[in-house]
């Protein structure tokens, strides 16, 4: 990433290192299909979907892209997520490898139906 901090998610991409562009664009615009309406903001110095509490969030690193949905949201997959790489917060999307969009798809729109249904939940 450039020394510059991005103000938008489109910044963020085009600040990001090449070879993850396609990825980061790929998972940006899965994410923005799912959450249309969402708030789209940088939070410490990371992409974030908020509507109206946080849904999601993708991050650029060296070989791979972080998603990161909420921890339940990953426990809740966990049978699905078995073949890729994870953390107790992160699903790990390598740029040698394509992007599993139904997969990304399915995870962010548990999400989404989450948040919803516990807007008025404090725990949120």
């Amino acid at each position: 990433m450039t020394s510059k901090h991005p103000s938008t998610i489109d910044e963020y991409i085009e600040a990001a290192p090449p070879e993850g562009r396609p990825h980061l664009r790929r998972v940006y615009a899965i994410l923005k299909s799912v959450a249309p309406h969402a708030e789209e903001t940088i939070k410490w110095g990371t992409p974030f979907f908020v509507e109206p509490r946080f849904l999601f969030a993708f991050s650029a690193h060296k070989a791979h892209v972080n998603f990161a949905p909420t921890e339940a949201t990953l426990k809740a997959f966990g049978k699905e997520l078995a073949k890729h790489k994870t953390t107790r917060n992160y699903l790990q999307l390598p740029y040698d490898k394509p992007v599993p969009e139904e997969l990304v798809r399915k995870i962010a729109e548990h999400c989404v139906k989450a948040v919803r249904e516990r807007e008025d939940d404090a725990f949120w």
